[in-house]
């Protein structure tokens, strides 16, 4: 059974059939198109547009058709296209001609726009699940390696030393703001399309506000022509996706690094780690190199809805039809990487003596030192100058900062005394006791806020669930 087979006289070309279905796609849409028909067919009968008992058989019959689906007791099929003209075939089957009636005041255009955002809405709070769950080993592991120093980069040159705790709880803010991206782009998700028709509304007494609390939306939409034609919200997705995805591969990278014997700060669980098929020794980082290597995935879904999107004039284009491949994809990528992300880092292990030890070298404490100076009164940049000639004198000699002779220090400047050699990497540490510092003190204002920050986000997912539509929906 087509939804639009009258005005033609010949099939189309199995060819075509193959090349226009979405089945193997959109499939994955039938609870949220039962849902949506439920909800609109009830608002047909609560309008008068179908009587009662022609809601009551609808109704029924579709959730036949969802009990079938979720038990594998339904056969798709290419000629059908998609999912919507599947249940309807089948509801069809199941009630008779009145499972035509089903489609009044509704069109495929908004039809399938109703079933992304629901899909979508959902998949937002999976996300933020996911996030919050990542944040939280975060944390974990900002208590846990909460006294150990490590050397802090730049240019992936050793820099200053910072608490690892400090390091983790940076990753801490990045997926924040991923998660904030997310909870931005859920209002424009939580728009009921449903009432825009094909693209110009509809000339039955409908009432969307109804569907509208059916369904949980916050608002309906406001023009039925941009209705149909927008996947603003599914470039949204994508484009948190892969920011998100740009921080998991910067973790990944660092995890990658760090397990090399070069680093040898962190080593990773047997569970998150694969061997090699010829060299025995070899123990791999394989999962942070696949959540690093699927980053092009998702950034590839994202330039493809761009594309898809930038020509097209209004409203509806089948063109729109390419969305859920890439949608689901991202999706598909996206929350695996960030299970995997957060198992990896709870079961890996630190070595604190070689962080510490690396965090004191490659004069590290150079900048402490022309601090020293400054609270001497030295303007900074002199003391940069005077502390670079101290760095070139240790190269020269062999020894570092904490070994170099005082009278070495007092040849390059007369104010080096004898403290200049308590300076070290606890010290520095400790010193940076401003907001967003690394001292001790700073970081752990750092975990309550990060706390905090994740507690209100599982607040704001749990508010958003009560509001989804009652599965009870789809029950018998």
């Amino acid at each position: 059974m087509r939804l639009w087979g009258g005005r033609f006289s010949a099939e189309p070309d199995r060819l075509v059939q193959e090349f226009g279905q979405s089945i193997d796609v959109d499939r994955r849409l039938y609870r949220q198109d039962i849902l949506g028909s439920i909800a609109h067919c009830r608002m047909l009968a609560e309008t008068g547009i179908i009587g009662g008992e022609e809601a009551t058989a609808i109704e029924a019959g579709l959730k036949q058709v969802a009990r079938e689906i979720a038990a594998g007791d339904f056969t798709f099929d290419y000629a059908l296209e998609d999912i919507h003209t599947h249940v309807e075939s089948r509801l069809r089957a199941l009630i008779g001609p009145v499972a035509g009636k089903l489609h009044t005041a509704r069109s495929r255009n908004d039809q399938v726009a109703l079933d992304a955002r629901l899909f979508l809405r959902e998949t937002i709070l999976d996300t933020l699940d996911r996030l919050a769950d990542l944040q939280d080993t975060f944390q974990d592991r900002a208590v846990v390696w909460d006294s150990v120093i490590a050397p802090g980069y730049t240019h992936l040159q050793r820099a200053q030393p910072i608490l690892l705790a400090h390091h983790m709880l940076a990753y801490h803010e990045m997926f924040g703001r991923d998660a904030a991206r997310f909870q931005d782009a859920y209002a424009r998700v939580d728009v009921l399309p449903l009432g825009a028709g094909a693209l110009a509304g509809l000339p039955y007494p409908i009432d969307r506000q109804f569907v509208a609390e059916q369904l949980g939306f916050a608002a309906i939409s406001r023009n039925s022509l941009d209705t149909v034609g927008d996947r603003d919200f599914v470039v949204e997705y994508l484009s948190a996706s892969s920011l998100t995805m740009a921080h998991l591969s910067r973790l990944a990278e660092e995890v990658i690094l760090w397990t090399t014997s070069e680093f040898g700060y962190l080593t990773l669980s047997d569970s998150f780690t694969t061997g090699s098929s010829i060299m025995p020794q070899k123990k791999n980082p394989d999962v942070a190199e696949l959540i690093r290597g699927k980053v092009g995935r998702v950034y590839g879904h994202l330039m493809h809805m761009l594309v898809t999107l930038k020509g097209l004039p209004l409203a509806y284009n089948r063109d729109l039809q390419e969305d859920k491949a890439a949608l689901f994809d991202a999706i598909d990528t996206l929350l695996p990487s960030l299970i995997l992300a957060s198992g990896m880092l709870r079961q890996a292990t630190v070595d604190a003596e070689r962080l510490a030890t690396a965090a004191a070298a490659g004069f590290s404490l150079a900048t402490d030192v022309a601090d020293y100076l400054v609270a001497k009164g030295v303007p900074f940049r002199e003391a940069h100058a005077l502390v670079g000639q101290v760095v070139q004198r240790c190269l020269a000699t062999g020894y570092d900062l904490a070994t170099l002779p005082l009278v070495e220090y007092q040849a390059i400047s007369p104010l080096f005394d004898e403290a200049v050699h308590a300076i070290d990497v606890q010290r520095s540490v400790n010193a940076r006791d401003v907001p967003g510092g690394t001292s001790p003190r700073q970081v752990q204002i750092q975990l309550a806020a990060a706390r905090q920050a994740t507690a209100g986000i599982r607040v704001w997912i749990d508010e958003r669930r009560r509001r989804l539509p009652d599965l009870s929906l789809l029950a018998p």
